[in-house]
């Protein structure tokens, strides 16, 4: 017994040796072949990293707005697409909400687009802009909530522009002068925040310089209600009575719920997720046609050889054995340089958008698309087997 568990032990180990050795010597046979499909496939990788790239900083960029604001929940307009694309509402339901026994603060946020001047070109470019309170304080980056940054925030004509913002709209200075929105302006101060894929640029301001600037608005408008709950409060529970107590004109979400709004609104609503996503499955069906058409090719030439194996008394499944091994041979080879390339692009993404766009590799990425890429090519591989597995070797000897 013990003898011939020995003996299949061996006669595995040779068949898998035999797997291994055959597909191996097939691929570096024709070295042009072997760096198309490695070419190949590294591209597919290449791509599917990109769009999950753009898609998870899609993901990430929907809270990064929430995630700055000193708030644990939220009024926004019903009407409004997403944060940083609102319809205002009234103030008075922000004194309405701060009326309810578990609120801290109540702070009234401001949100417009307009039009920056570059002092280098004078290009004109949309920037996004947000105003309010200095006192307030609603913003929890360290540049803002200085005292000297609420002393210079209500200065009039001033701003602090957001040092992730694209070089197009030019210099990032203190002290600088241009315009915006066609009036002259001072940049007062700095700070990083990012605008993601919503906006290429973003500057601070007062609320009375809101005014200045977005003539005729007026502050009995707000874009985005902030409520800070005092501590022990129940989030979810100001939540649902807000609502309750609330008019329909303004809708009422926690901290968590906002951001997943914004998110399904990106995602799902946009053609942007859908776009990314579709460039996914296009990268994928590339390096399925490449490895298909390397191994078809490889059955082709070697048609005769194949045959022969089938009539010596080897079976349809070392066959496919081999073809297998060759289109996993293909799939990790053709990975680790398209995983390379990515972490590049990944990084003259961030250099280029000035860390607006935030490409990170989590791991389970990586894993994903390793997975999809084996999946890809041993489907190729199967598929180019039809051939060679229906073949009578008395046909073709």
């Amino acid at each position: 017994m013990i003898l011939t568990r020995w003996v299949m032990y061996f006669g595995h180990s040779f068949t898998v040796f035999m797997f291994n050795v055959v597909a191996l010597s097939n691929l570096v046979h024709d070295r042009t072949r072997l760096l198309v499909g490695i070419a190949g496939v590294a591209f597919a990788v290449l791509l599917a990293f990109i769009n999950l790239g753009f898609l998870g900083a899609l993901s990430d960029t929907a809270g990064l707005l929430y995630n700055q604001l000193d708030a644990d929940v939220y009024l926004i307009s019903p009407l409004s697409l997403n944060g940083t694309s609102t319809k205002p509402f009234p103030k008075e339901r922000l004194y309405q909400a701060a009326s309810q026994a578990s609120v801290a603060k109540a702070s009234p946020l401001y949100i417009n687009y307009g039009a920056w001047r570059n002092a280098e070109n004078n290009d004109a470019l949309f920037m996004l802009g947000f105003g309010f309170n200095p006192k307030d304080r609603p913003f929890l980056l360290p540049e803002l909530k200085a005292d000297s940054a609420t002393e210079a925030l209500t200065q009039p004509n001033t701003v602090f522009l957001d040092r992730r913002s694209l070089p197009k709209f030019g210099p990032q200075r203190v002290g600088l002068q241009t315009e915006y929105n066609r009036r002259n302006v001072t940049i007062n101060g700095l700070f990083a925040l990012g605008g993601g894929l919503a906006a290429e640029g973003t500057v601070m301001m007062g609320d009375q310089n809101f005014l200045r600037f977005f003539s005729p608005r007026t502050l009995d408008r707000i874009d985005l209600g902030l409520l800070k709950l005092k501590p022990g409060a129940d989030i979810n529970q100001v939540v649902l009575s807000l609502r309750q107590r609330l008019p329909s004109d303004v809708t009422v979400y926690s901290k968590a719920d906002i951001i997943a709004r914004d998110r399904q609104y990106w995602l799902e609503t946009t053609a942007v997720g859908f776009i990314f996503s579709l460039g996914v499955g296009v990268a994928l069906i590339v390096g399925a046609a490449i490895v298909y058409q390397i191994l078809y090719a490889d059955i082709a030439k070697n048609f005769k050889e194949y045959a022969t194996l089938k009539a010596i008394g080897f079976h349809n499944r070392f066959l496919m054995g081999v073809v297998l091994q060759e289109a996993l041979l293909l799939a990790l080879m053709g990975f680790v340089p398209g995983l390379i390339l990515s972490l590049s692009v990944y990084q003259l993404i961030i250099q280029a958008t000035n860390e607006a766009i935030p490409m990170v590799m989590p791991p389970d990425r990586v894993v994903l698309v390793l997975g999809l890429v084996t999946a890809t090519c041993l489907l190729s591989g199967v598929l180019s087997l039809r051939k060679i597995l229906v073949a009578d070797p008395a046909t073709v000897l």
